[in-house]
């Protein structure tokens, strides 16, 4: 990954409570398990999404970045939570509100 990717997703992930990275944007996901996650979020405030499909490095920088093979991925307050299962998960437990509000889980 170059330096200026990785600069890049760190002043995403940095500059923004809830970022998605995902298979389309907010107007029109491109997949079910983006649009699941864009959903979710969306209960919790503003999302700033980035289109991986908008640029083949992209889309493979945020994988090396993660640590993470699949999209979407979700960062919040600038960490890596993982993807629209482990987002589902954190919904189902009522965890995902205190996650975003900065408040360490129970």
């Amino acid at each position: 990954m170059s330096p200026e990717l990785k600069a890049r997703f760190d002043a995403e992930v940095k500059n923004h409570k809830i970022v998605l990275f995902m298979k389309g944007n907010a107007l029109f996901p491109q997949c079910g398990f983006s649009a699941r996650a864009l959903q979710i979020l969306q209960q919790h405030g503003e999302v700033h999404t980035v289109d991986v499909l908008a640029d083949p490095a992209v889309r493979q920088g945020i994988k090396d970045y993660s640590n993470w093979p699949t999209i979407p991925q979700v960062f919040i307050h600038g960490k890596f939570v993982g993807g629209s299962d482990i987002l589902m998960e954190l919904e189902d437990r009522g965890e995902l509100a205190d996650l975003v509000a900065g408040k360490s889980p129970a």
